[in-house]
Order: structure tokens, then C-alpha cells, then sequence
């Protein structure tokens, strides 16, 4: 899939299924250094108390958080996002929910930290208007590995041993959409990443809990 610039609410899939994607992504990237550090070790992804998220440690960083039963909010910035320095300026919060968590976009507006806002409700991905001489909100940047299937299937598969047979890392993923992962058997076919560190399984199934994409809790 395609992501407009600028992003447009309907390139998202829904929240449940960006949710379970990133999740995966993140559990299978996980380790205990992030845990103890995360404000050291902010590249990747990775989940804690917050949410979901997605830091380059440069340019590109991104949050999804769960904000109540069926409630999503998706922030975060790429450099690409000419929000923050259009002129007029956009309120980005424009026609946002109550249950936005408001105290830390203001935070981000004020430091000059955030590219857009997207929130997801009754099924339905919305975000504030933009002007018509807005060209990127850096959306396409920021999602692009995680709406596009393929890619999130490739990067995936650097994570994942499928040559005894068996399930395969598209079987994986699907499962994971639909919140009924076999944990303890990701947890045995986890490889070592050709530019990453070995996997550690504990922690994997410690952010696989925390995700809530399983059939039944792992913690070990």
C-alpha cells in the first residue's frame, strides 16, 4: 500500500491490526538492555508503559498508544513533515477527541517535536485538516514499513527460523493480527538478526505480554 503525502487517514490499516504489526515487530527486536535503559538505547522498536514505539535515533521517531477499548493515537515526526514550519501555522489537534493525551502533545508542539497526530475511533482513522499547500506530513516516512505488508514480512523474516518446516513467518504475522499468536513457538524458531545482537527470548515474551497479541501469557 501507497501512503498519500500528506498521509491520509484512510492509508492506515485499523488500529488493532497496526497495533498487533508493530507489536510483533517490537517483541521480536526486544532486549533487556532497552528495558533497564530505554533512555539510552532509543532506536528500533520496542513497547513499554507508553505504547509502541519507533525511533531512528536520528530524524524519525513515533508512538502508537492504546487510549481505552478501541481507542488509538499515533504521533511522532520525520523530517520530511513540513507541519511544524507551515505557514499559517496548522493546529494539528484541530477536531481531536477528549481522550487525546493532550498535556504531552502540548509538551511536543511546544519543543517543536511533532510532525502529526492521527487518532482512531469507531473503526475509523481521522486527523485534523490540513491546508491544501501542505505538501508531506511525514506519515509515508513513518508508516511505510508497517502498512506495506511485504516489507514488514521481509524484516520479519530476519527475526524468524522457518526452515524446520512448519508455520511461516506469514502464518506468524497473521496470528499476530488476530491476537491468537503461538508465543512459545516464535519464542524457539527466533534467530540472530544478520546486523543485530543474538535473541533474547525472555524478553521478547515479556513485550509479547505486554502487547497482549497472544494467545496466552509467556512471561518466563
Amino acid at each position: 500500500m501507497t501512503i498519500h503525502r500528506p498521509g491520509r487517514p484512510e492509508d492506515l490499516p485499523s488500529g488493532e491490526e497496526l497495533w498487533a504489526r508493530w507489536a510483533l515487530l517490537a517483541a521480536v527486536e526486544a532486549n533487556s538492555e532497552r528495558e533497564q535503559c530505554p533512555s539510552v538505547h532509543r532506536t528500533g522498536h520496542w513497547i513499554d508503559e507508553e505504547g509502541l514505539h519507533w525511533d531512528d535515533a536520528g530524524c524519525t521517531w513515533w508512538i502508537l498508544s492504546r487510549r481505552g477499548e478501541g481507542r488509538f493515537v499515533l504521533y511522532g515526526e520525520d523530517e520530511s513533515s513540513g507541519v511544524k514550519w507551515h505557514e499559517p501555522p496548522i493546529d494539528i489537534l484541530a477536531g481531536g477527541p477528549d481522550w487525546l493525551p493532550y498535556e504531552e502533545l502540548h509538551d511536543r508542539l511546544e519543543g517543536y517535536e511533532l510532525g502529526c497526530v492521527y487518532w482512531y475511533e469507531n473503526g475509523t482513522w481521522s486527523r485534523a485538516p490540513y491546508p491544501e499547500s501542505l505538501e508531506d506530513d511525514g506519515l509515508d516516512c513513518g508508516m511505510s514499513s508497517l502498512v506495506d505488508r511485504g516489507d514488514l514480512l521481509r524484516e520479519l523474516a530476519l527475526h524468524y527460523d522457518d526452515t524446520a518446516g512448519g508455520p511461516g513467518v506469514d502464518s506468524i504475522l497473521a496470528d499476530a493480527e488476530a491476537y491468537r499468536l503461538d508465543a512459545r513457538l516464535l519464542l524457539e524458531r527466533l534467530r540472530t538478526h544478520p546486523d543485530g545482537d543474538p535473541p533474547e527470548p525472555p524478553a521478547v515474551a515479556r513485550a509479547l505480554d505486554r502487547a497482549g497479541i497472544t494467545a496466552q501469557e509467556v512471561s518466563r
